[in-house]
């Protein structure tokens, strides 16, 4: 490898002094003008003796997406040193080729709860089939932080099969964030028709994940996390219920707009806009009224997204809002009911 530098020798004799300082900024001088040729280099120095050199070698490796450096960067995510990780862990969740995947999956099932979360992170990015199974595995984690990871690598699939495991996770896992993050996944169900087949190849516990959920299965999870002892789940719910458009959300999201945080109301107002529920004027106009201008302005703009000429009362008498933006969104939301409401 020293032979790559044969031609810059001052930056070689750099490379190999004895302070570890001298060596990072040479690396650094290195990954200016290097080219794919230098890889090697980089991936030795993640073996240097020194973590401020390792960890400038891992970040550097952003540069070159490679099996080889791929590889290197995984072994690195167990380095003894937690900047050197935190720099692998990070470079491995820019990957973009595919193909990685291959050199990063063998590490899912490794010891360190760090280290299989970050590869999953990894995985995510790389949308490849082939992360199913070790994601779909990966919740039954002991570590919640790695099957926060796992529902986000299914929820980039979008893969059918993966549904009923993600409903699984909505409703039952333990960490509250993890259950956010499944609710949040499942909005990709309505393009899988709200079914989910069993993922092809999967076996043993992977399999179990993966059995069917049915429609009604899957909506139950996304009313259960309206009523989730946790306000970021109720929130997460409330708008994905939005975005699948379900009709048979527009009640419990009317409820919604009770919840004792605004950030839940915020997002069940919203959903509600998109559901054009009619019957929610009242609430909604009722809403108006709250101390939060961002809450004012969902409801308002939930109103014009309604059309019901029933709502135009209230949005004339926030006309003079303090709020600039809750004024612009009643006079906005006034015109489109005027228009004949959203199309």
């Amino acid at each position: 490898m020293i032979t790559l530098l044969n031609d810059d020798p001052a930056l070689l004799q750099r490379l190999q002094a004895g302070d570890s300082g001298i060596r990072r900024i040479a690396l650094l001088d290195l990954a200016d003008i290097a080219g794919e040729e230098h890889l090697p280099l980089f991936i030795a120095a993640l073996r240097d003796p020194a973590a401020e050199v390792r960890a400038e070698a891992a970040r550097a490796l952003e540069t070159w997406e490679s099996p080889e450096g791929v590889a290197a960067l995984a072994i690195a995510l167990a380095d003894e040193d937690g900047e050197v990780r935190a720099a692998a862990a990070q470079t491995l969740s820019e990957l973009k080729d595919p193909s990685s995947a291959a050199a990063l999956l063998p590490h899912a099932a490794h010891a360190l709860p760090s280290v299989r979360a970050a590869v999953l992170r990894g995985v995510r990015e790389l949308r490849v089939a082939a992360g199913l199974q070790p994601a779909l595995a990966a919740l039954d984690d002991g570590d919640a932080t790695v099957r926060r990871e796992a529902v986000s690598v299914l929820g980039y699939l979008k893969h059918p099969g993966a549904v009923g495991a993600l409903t699984a996770a909505a409703t039952g896992d333990a960490a509250a964030d993890v259950r956010r993050a499944a609710i949040g996944a499942l909005g990709y169900a309505a393009g899988a028709g709200l079914q989910a087949g069993a993922a092809p190849g999967a076996s043993g516990a992977a399999q179990g994940h993966a059995g069917n959920a049915a429609p009604g299965a899957v909506l139950a999870a996304l009313l259960g996390g309206l009523a989730d002892p946790s306000w970021q789940v109720r929130e997460e719910a409330a708008g994905t219920l939005g975005k699948l458009r379900l009709p048979a959300a527009a009640a419990p999201l009317t409820e919604a707009l009770d919840d004792p945080y605004w950030q839940v109301r915020l997002r069940a107002a919203r959903s509600l806009g998109r559901l054009r529920h009619t019957a929610a004027v009242p609430a909604l106009a009722a809403v108006l009224a709250h101390a939060i201008g961002n809450l004012r302005k969902e409801a308002a703009l939930a109103l014009g997204e309604i059309g019901d000429p029933a709502a135009l009362p209230a949005l004339a008498a926030i006309d003079q809002d303090p709020d600039p933006e809750v004024r612009k969104a009643a006079r906005l939301a006034a015109a489109q009911i005027r228009q004949g409401g959203a199309p």
